[in-house]
């Protein structure tokens, strides 16, 4: 699923939504966590998120085209109002957060 044009679609939406709320950025992660899994993360899981961010962000500060391919998936427009840079590393952590054991339905 990381890779379904839907999925990442949806993951862009759900990073469109965690960005429109005010917060840092640990309070959003957390928020999004609660929000994806029905839990509280944990303090590795925390730091993974962080990690995660910070490495999307970076990457998609250097390579800001990257970012842009990221926004285009799906049929839906990107946010305007919203910094792609940002929107394209969350929605990265967004789908890393749809992937989990937790909530994955699985036969």
């Amino acid at each position: 699923l990381m890779n379904d044009v839907q999925h990442v679609e949806a993951a862009r939406a759900f990073a469109e939504r965690v960005l429109g709320q005010p917060g840092t950025d640990q309070e959003r992660l957390d928020r999004a966590f609660r929000t994806v899994t029905a839990s509280t993360p944990v303090a590795a899981e925390r730091r993974l998120l962080q990690e995660s961010l910070q490495t999307h962000r970076a990457r998609f500060t250097q390579a800001p085209e990257e970012a842009k391919r990221v926004l285009t998936n799906g049929e839906s427009k990107p946010r305007e109002d919203l910094p792609p840079v940002e929107v394209a590393a969350w929605t990265l952590v967004a789908n890393l957060l749809f992937n989990l054991d937790e909530t994955l339905s699985r036969n």
